[in-house]
């Protein structure tokens, strides 16, 4: 098996909503395609990967280091010793070469955009999905059901509560049974108004979570903390600077329900620091690392050894990314569930077409790889890559 051309291109998002701290207007994704010299059914044997929304496309970090490292690698390289197959951690090892430790910024999303691809071909080849592909080599089963939840309750210039309301039905009507709005980025009694206005159409049963997006100082999360408490809310996120540990800590003391946190931390290293010194409780707390914004599953399994080193479990792990490739990861690892997106971020956000949520759970995709053929939202790209 050989890979002999890997191309990538630039897929702006076209949307104006807002969270409390960017506009995504100016969004753009990099999609990448390892294509080999495997032949199924008459065409090439690709592996896709992408990165999540929150970053912006990595194109110059792609072609410049990391491309050109995985093409000059002998091909046998990158194969497992044993059994000749090809080995995602040896691309990743190839990509990553005469990178120092440390200052984990947007390479870490450019290796994550890469190491998703590398986990796609891997799958492909065998012929498996990728969520059974990775409980196989685990030696452990994969989740058959992965509790989902939807993200949305963006900021838009001119739509108010209705629409709010409107928008959060319309994921409960899919199957969603929790789902998340963004604060922060207004004034708190009218982010005060809109929770309520969400929780006043939530049947029994459904939940709703709140996301800062690390917006606030630690006075205003600890103000947030005690207007917020009395709702129980499923979770309170990113209260604070994701990387001010000793400021999260000041707000676990304080906040009695879970708090979640972690989309934006980039390595296993930064994840342990969370751990260490971010104040969080194992019992209830939330962890939202995602695969494609940090170097990607490769690096994620040595988070997941981390965690569990500090006495956490994987279920406490809700990924971040709203894409099939978190959720495949969730089922095989036996995460706490995976996020998703319904209403946004598309063709990227949601999962595979007629993959249904049912009372806030889904299958994940018997398709070959993470299954992101089977989403004809992103057909015209993968085809663009392919041709």
């Amino acid at each position: 098996m050989r890979i002999v051309e890997i191309r990538d291109i630039t897929v702006p998002l076209e949307t104006d909503m807002r969270n409390a701290f960017i506009n995504f207007s100016t969004m753009s994704v990099s999609v990448l395609a390892l294509v080999t010299d495997q032949v199924r059914d008459g065409r090439p044997v690709i592996g896709y990967g992408f990165n999540s929304n929150g970053r912006y496309a990595q194109s110059g970090l792609l072609r410049d280091r990391l491309i050109p490292r995985v093409l000059d690698a002998e091909p046998a390289t990158l194969l497992d010793r044993d059994s000749g197959h090809f080995e995602p951690g040896r691309l990743w090892a190839a990509a990553m070469r005469d990178e120092k430790p440390g200052g984990h910024g947007d390479r870490a999303v450019a290796m994550g955009i890469l190491d998703m691809a590398a986990w796609d071909l891997a799958a492909k080849l065998a012929g498996q999905p990728l969520h059974r592909f990775l409980a196989e080599r685990r030696q452990t089963a994969p989740l058959q059901r992965v509790w989902v939840y939807a993200a949305g309750g963006y900021y838009y210039p001119g739509r108010g509560v209705d629409a709010l309301q409107t928008e959060m039905q319309g994921y409960l009507d899919l199957g969603y049974r929790t789902v998340k709005i963004k604060i922060g980025g207004a004034a708190l009694a009218e982010d005060l108004r809109r929770i309520e206005a969400v929780l006043a159409i939530l049947p029994a049963g459904c939940r709703l979570a709140v996301d800062a997006n690390g917006r606030f100082d630690v006075p205003e999360a600890l103000e947030y903390a005690a207007a917020l408490a009395p709702y129980e809310l499923q979770w309170y996120e990113e209260p604070t600077d994701p990387l001010d540990y000793a400021a999260l800590a000041e707000v676990a003391a304080a906040y009695p329900g879970p708090l979640a946190t972690g989309e934006n931390l980039l390595s296993w290293q930064d994840s342990r620091n969370l751990l260490r010194y971010g104040g969080l409780r194992d019992d209830r707390d939330v962890l939202q690392m995602d695969p494609a914004l940090s170097y990607g599953l490769t690096e994620y399994g040595r988070t997941l050894t981390a965690m569990s080193d500090l006495g956490w479990s994987a279920a406490r792990c809700v990924p971040h990314g709203g894409h099939q490739f978190n959720l495949a990861i969730s089922s095989a690892f036996q995460l706490g569930g995976c996020e998703s997106y319904p209403g946004v971020f598309a063709p990227f956000g949601g999962f595979a077409d007629g993959d249904a949520i049912e009372n806030g759970y889904i299958r994940p995709t018997d398709l070959p790889g993470i299954g992101l053929e089977g989403k004809a939202s992103l057909d015209g790209i993968l085809r663009k890559l392919a041709d």
